[in-house]
This record gives C-alpha cells, sequence and structure tokens, in this order.
C-alpha cells in the first residue's frame, strides 16, 4: 500500500507531504484546487512521463518520493526532475530506469480514471479481465507452440525462396567439387613435393657431396679412419708400459664406432641417389597444378583446400535433400498446424465459459449501480491465430429493454462507461483478481448522483475492505464513507498561488461534506453531513 506521498515545486503544489491510510482514502476539494495535480504527482513515481513543463515557476527542478508497504518489505521511490533536462529516478536510493519504474509499480497499483474508462473498449483489455491463472497456463502452452510455427514457417519460406538459387548453384558447386576431387590431393603433399623438388633440384652437388665426405672418411689413400687406427695403434704400444691414456684410448675406440656408423649412413644415401629430370619435370607439374588450386580456392595449403571440399560437399548434400528438407519442415508444420488448433479450441472455450461467468457479475454490478435494464456480454468468437488465442474478444451493451445488444463502443455513453468501469473493478475485487494493493479512482463518479451515488459509495467502500483505495470525488455520498479523508484546497501567499492537502478530523469532515452537498455550512447543510457519516459508519459496522 501507499504509506506517504512529498511533492515539491510540481505545478501549483510548493510542498506538501501526503500520510495515507488503509482502506478509502478521499480526497475532495473545489474544482481547481489541485487534486488531479497530486494525482499527476502520483503518476509520477509510478513511472508515467513528466516533463520539465510541471515544474513550479522559480524553482530549478521538482521532486516527488514515495514509501510503499509491500509484502512487508518497504520501497522509497523518489524522482526529480530538473530545467537543465536532468531526470534521476531511485529505487531504495538505487537509479533505475523509467521504463523498469513503470513496469514495477503497475504491480502495486491500479489506476483507474476518466480517460481510463475508454480502455475497455480495447481487446487487451478485455482478455485481462478475462483469463484467469487456468487460462493463463493454457495460454503459455499456446504461444510457445505459436512461436515454435511461426520459426518452421520462417524456415520453410526462406527454403521455397532460395529454391531457384540453390539449383543454380548445385551445378556451380558440383563442378568444383569435381575439379578439386579429381587432383587426388593428399594432406601435406605441397609440403612434400617443396621438399622433393629442392633435393632433385639441387641432386648433382648432393651427390659430389656425399662422395667426398664419404672419401673424407674412408678413402682410397688416407682418411680418417685410416689416421684413427694409426692413433689406436700407436697408444696401445704406449699402454704397454703406462695406463695413463686408457680413457683417452677409450674415447678413440668410441669414436671410430660413431664414425664408421656416421660412413655407413652416408655411402647408403649415396647409394640411393637417383637424378631423374623426368621426375623432376613431374613434381612441377604437380606443383604447379597445387598452386593453381591454391589460387582458386583461397586456400594456402593443401589441408585447407581440402577443407574446403568438404564445405563444398555439404553445401552440395544441402542442395540434393533440398525437396527433402522443405518435406519434412511440412509435416512438422501441419502437426504443430493441428496441435495449436486444438490448444486453440480449448482456449476458445475456456474463455467463453469465463466471460459468461464474468458477464453475469457485471451486469449484477450495473444494476445494483442503477442501471436495472443494463445487458452486459463479453462476447467470444474464433478468429484468424495470433499471438494470444485463435480467438477475438468484444463486450456487447444495452442500457435499455427491448434494444440490441451492440459493440459497447457504439452505445455506451461517458456516465454509463464510468459505471462499467466501476462495476468491473468490483468484480475483480471480489475475485481478487490483480496482484496490486492500491486502487485509485480519479472521479470516476462524473455524471452521477441521488439514489446511483449512494450506491456507487457502498460499492467502492467494499472494494477498499481488500485493497487501499485512493479516491477523489465530488459527491458528499462517497466522501461520507471515508476512513481516511483529504482535503485539497489553494489560497494565494505572497502574490503566489500555492495548493495544500490537510487530513480532516471528525469536525472538519463534517463541514466538507456539507459544502460538497449544499455548497454552505447551514445547520441543515451539517445535520445531513452529520446523517451521512453516521449512515457510512454503520454500513462498514454492519459488515456490508
Amino acid at each position: 500500500m501507499l504509506k506517504n506521498l512529498t511533492v515539491e515545486n510540481f505545478a501549483l503544489i510548493e510542498n506538501v507531504a501526503v500520510e495515507f491510510g488503509d482502506g478509502l482514502n478521499i480526497l475532495t476539494g473545489e474544482t481547481g484546487a489541485g487534486k488531479s495535480i497530486l494525482i499527476d504527482a502520483l503518476g509520477a513515481v509510478l513511472g508515467n512521463r513528466t516533463g520539465a513543463n510541471k515544474i513550479r515557476k522559480g524553482a530549478d527542478g521538482l521532486r516527488v518520493a514515495a514509501k510503499f508497504f509491500i509484502d512487508g518489505q518497504t520501497f522509497n521511490v523518489e524522482r526529480k526532475i530538473f530545467r537543465d533536462g536532468k531526470n534521476l529516478i531511485t529505487l531504495n536510493s538505487e537509479p533505475i530506469t523509467l521504463a523498469r519504474l513503470k513496469k514495477i509499480c503497475a504491480a502495486w497499483v491500479d489506476v483507474h480514471g476518466q480517460n481510463k474508462s475508454l480502455e475497455l473498449l480495447q481487446e487487451e483489455k478485455i482478455y485481462s479481465l478475462l483469463d484467469d491463472a487456468q487460462i493463463a497456463t493454457e495460454l503459455k502452452t499456446f504461444q510457445t507452440l505459436y512461436r515454435e510455427l511461426n520459426s518452421k514457417a520462417r524456415a520453410l519460406d526462406k527454403k521455397k525462396s532460395a529454391r531457384a538459387e540453390n539449383l543454380e548453384r548445385l551445378d556451380f558447386w558440383r563442378w568444383q567439387e569435381q575439379e578439386i576431387s579429381s587432383a587426388n590431393l593428399k594432406p601435406n603433399e605441397d609440403a612434400e613435393l617443396d621438399a622433393e623438388i629442392k633435393k632433385l633440384s639441387h641432386a648433382e652437388k648432393i651427390s659430389d657431396n656425399v662422395q667426398k665426405s664419404a672419401q673424407i672418411l674412408n678413402g682410397e689413400d688416407f682418411d680418417i679412419l685410416t689416421a684413427l687406427a694409426h692413433v689406436q695403434k700407436n697408444l696401445d704400444e704406449v699402454a704397454r708400459w703406462d695406463d695413463k691414456l686408457n680413457s683417452a684410448r677409450q674415447l678413440l675406440e668410441e669414436a671410430e664406432i660413431n664414425l664408421r656408423e656416421a660412413y655407413d649412413e652416408i655411402r647408403d644415401y649415396g647409394a640411393t641417389l637417383d637424378f631423374s629430370p623426368e621426375r623432376l619435370e613431374e613434381l612441377h607439374e604437380r606443383a604447379d597444378l597445387i598452386f593453381k588450386l591454391k589460387r582458386k580456392y583461397g586456400g594456402a595449403t593443401v589441408n585447407e583446400i581440402l577443407q574446403r571440399l568438404e564445405k563444398i560437399r555439404v553445401e552440395i548434400s544441402a542442395a540434393e535433400n533440398f525437396d527433402s528438407d522443405v518435406e519434412d519442415l511440412q509435416r512438422e508444420i501441419a502437426a504443430l498446424e493441428r496441435k495449436i488448433k486444438i490448444c486453440a479450441e480449448k482456449l476458445l472455450q475456456m474463455r467463453r465459459a469465463s466471460a459468461k461467468i464474468l458477464s453475469g457479475k457485471i451486469e449484477t454490478e450495473l444494476r445494483k449501480l442503477g442501471m436495472t435494464r443494463a445487458q452486459f456480454e463479453i462476447v467470444i468468437e474464433p478468429d484468424k491465430l495470433n499471438k494470444i488465442g485463435g480467438d477475438r474478444a468484444e463486450i456487447f451493451f444495452c442500457a435499455n429493454v427491448g434494444e440490441e445488444k451492440l459493440p459497447l463502443s457504439k452505445v455506451v455513453s461517458g456516465g454509463e462507461l464510468s459505471r462499467i468501469a466501476l462495476a468491473i473493478k468490483i468484480v475483480m475485487a471480489a475475485a481478487r483478481r490483480g496482484n496490486f494493493q492500491t486502487m485509485i479512482f480519479d472521479e470516476i463518479d462524473t455524471g452521477l448522483g441521488g439514489a446511483t451515488a449512494r450506491t456507487v459509495a457502498e460499492c467502492i467502500a467494499k472494494i477498499s475492505c481488500g485493497w487501499q483505495v485512493l479516491c477523489i470525488t465530488h459527491l458528499p455520498q462517497i466522501a461520507s464513507m471515508a476512513r481516511t479523508h483529504l482535503q485539497i484546497s489553494k489560497s494565494e501567499v505572497n502574490g503566489r498561488t500555492i495548493t495544500t492537502v490537510k487530513r480532516l478530523d471528525k469536525a472538519e469532515r463534517v463541514k466538507e461534506i456539507a459544502r460538497m452537498a449544499s455548497g454552505e455550512e447551514s445547520v441543515a447543510a451539517i445535520k445531513n453531513a452529520r446523517e451521512m457519516i453516521s449512515s457510512a459508519e454503520k454500513f462498514f459496522e454492519e459488515g456490508i
């Protein structure tokens, strides 16, 4: 519920702090005193768009702050707007966006004014009345199917639009696949080719160096191995008389073994050397082919060209299976359409059942509100599929006996629309529909009077037993029901007009209701006001 509201430099309001109570809070005052300004200020902290034009003349900015008590927690909302365009919004001292604030506060407060009655003509508002928890669950299932169906339908359209292009590109992909496949490329082939070409291109130099190396190691005349054998023989003679060079002898023996292994490897390599100009020509031709494929298909290596080949084959497979994919999508769409049709029909029947019950209850409340001949019906008819089902909703209404019920937008007057809106609020309150804890009625009683005014007052009083209600009214019958009565007035101070808000005590309430009822505080008016307050108190005492 709304605990308090502080307003600074908002239009005619210079500085006002208002404490609200539980149950029914009534706001009264002369026309133009600033009642709607106060509600506008409250709207600012509920997320409504508010500009610098609301800043009081002479002030640099305005400030509106509200404290809410929701489900055991306190929430402080503050909004500041400055002439230079700056806008500061906080929730419990933390910055918050206007859109986020509006979404949060919409769950706390339900505002209903003269203009709000027109929202009854919007289909989405009708559905918000009809769709209870069970319907909401079914609607969630429907919307899941609806999103999936739309996704599949888009995929099918994309497939169909790509049909001609795919068929045209299929021949091109096949030609590319044939060109690359016919090359019989092998992984890392280009690197191996480069190595072999390099070897064969320098075969003569390689052979000459290999032969020279072999001769140096083990030639016909003098070579390293022969020299090493002489050194070993000399050290063997030394060892007969002194063993100090034994370690050197061992090193030489190991060196001889390593050198002979190196010689054998060099000799064998030389024996395999076979310089073939034909082979070199063949390798160059192969390298040229690979170079052309690299340049054509954007690959730096043979491996990248092979990866490109795999992608082409995937494209070919997708194109060749195009018709099969289309058929699969068509089957999936047909299955989804069957499911969604069943779900939409179920929604239709559930909404019709809800509409029948709700229409009866609203019609009953309308008759209590003085529209004794009123006929009210929410009609649900099948329609094309959309995101909220496969039906359309419309309110039909007739105020007079013997007349045909017609769409609400064509037959209802402003006063009748206000009473219809109030009847709906009463039914919602009885069903505890909506999570909000505060309801605001901004002159919803426009055009009412007499016995009907008393009935409307009792209806608003009933609502206030379940919710906190803030009600701006000009009717004394409604004002007499107040649990908290706030008087809004304006006066001139130092040449400036200011709006003030005062919480009335019992005696002040009597005077205010007398003024509202007869425009004066005569003995008769005061007596009548006391009787109205007494009657209201009795109404509450009897448990409504």
